[in-house]
């Protein structure tokens, strides 16, 4: 760390009144010592990588598993953290027997409503937000064709955060949404589900954010919307009462032309640009890294590419993205 920087992001974080979080990997919290020292460090919320998706929880009907979840739950709890759940509903990472063929409309509201009940019941009051739905827009703003949709239609959305809410009313329950960040078709499209939402009394508190970023428009992510159309999005999502939480943020540098402190650079540039910008808005609550170590990031097994999207490198030293973000965190 920078000796002029006394400080960690959980302090500066902490002075401001934001939560500043990264999703974790089970294996490399339950095996890296490194690992643990430096989340419990640096950061204040957790959000489970897979260990809370359907898919992981129930591989067979019925049986659910939540060791390796509860694992990461009793280290936020040891070491004063929040945890963001992650997700209910969502239309990728699914158990094989999810098949809209094997279901009536009546029977996918049961399976909704038990799956909701026996998650949010197993963390009850222990868990500060539930990203209720993942990604339930497709890229023109309409409604992706999920196996909810097909099963139950549009009501399942409404189905999703009532049971949320009844099964526990302490958490915040969130939408959360790639690629909505600025203004676009798919950004107008969340705008219009989350007004429609509020106006019709759903229980829903928040929207996520995801911010999975490029340096420049690349094959599978975009380079950051400008400040004013992320400004103006930020606002009216705002003026709807609805908390905001940047909640899958990296940026890749893969594909980029330059040396590796060039691109580095220009990463930590575009990082304290994001952070500058989102720190202004007054629903702002948290900012959450998808991972925090170059070392355990998703990027390259997507990809197929190497990449360093986050602010800490392979050995968990702290990149000049990580000080670009302290840097944001610092400014008033």
């Amino acid at each position: 760390m920078d000796r002029l920087q006394t400080q960690t992001l959980r302090s500066l974080s902490e002075r401001r009144g934001l939560f500043i979080g990264a999703a974790v990997n089970a294996r490399a919290l339950r095996d890296d010592a490194a690992y643990r020292e430096t989340l419990a460090r640096e950061y204040n919320m957790l959000t489970p990588e897979n260990e809370m998706k359907f898919g992981t929880l129930v591989k067979e009907p019925n049986v659910y598993n939540f060791g390796p979840a509860d694992e990461i739950l009793a280290f936020a709890r040891a070491n004063d953290m929040s945890l963001r759940g992650h997700t209910l509903v969502w239309h990728n990472q699914n158990p094989k027997w999810l098949c809209p063929e094997n279901f009536t409309r009546s029977q996918a509201i049961e399976l909704l409503e038990k799956h909701i009940f026996t998650v949010v019941g197993h963390f009850h009051a222990k868990v500060y937000a539930w990203d209720v739905i993942n990604e339930g827009l497709a890229e023109d703003g309409s409604l992706r064709d999920t196996f909810w949709m097909k099963t139950i239609g549009p009501e399942y959305f409404e189905y999703a955060f009532r049971f949320a809410r009844e099964a526990d009313k302490n958490p915040r329950l969130f939408y959360n949404e790639y690629a909505a960040d600025g203004l676009s078709p798919k950004a107008d499209g969340m705008y219009r589900l989350l007004k429609d939402l509020k106006e019709g009394g759903i229980p829903i508190d928040g929207v996520g954010l995801q911010m999975h970023f490029a340096l420049y428009d690349n094959p599978n992510f975009a380079a950051p919307p400008s400040p004013e159309d992320l400004t103006a999005n930020l606002n009216r999502l705002a003026d709807l009462g609805l908390e905001i939480h940047i909640t899958e943020l990296d940026v890749q540098v893969q594909r980029q032309p330059g040396g590796r402190e060039e691109l580095l650079a220009r990463q930590a540039q575009v990082y304290h640009d994001l952070l500058d910008t989102v720190l202004q808005n007054r629903r702002l609550k948290a900012v959450v890294t998808w991972g925090f170590t170059d070392r355990h990031s998703w990027i390259p097994g997507f990809t197929g590419q190497p990449d360093w999207p986050l602010p800490f490198d392979e050995f968990y030293q702290p990149k000049p993205a990580y000080h670009a973000i302290y840097q944001a965190l610092e400014e008033e």
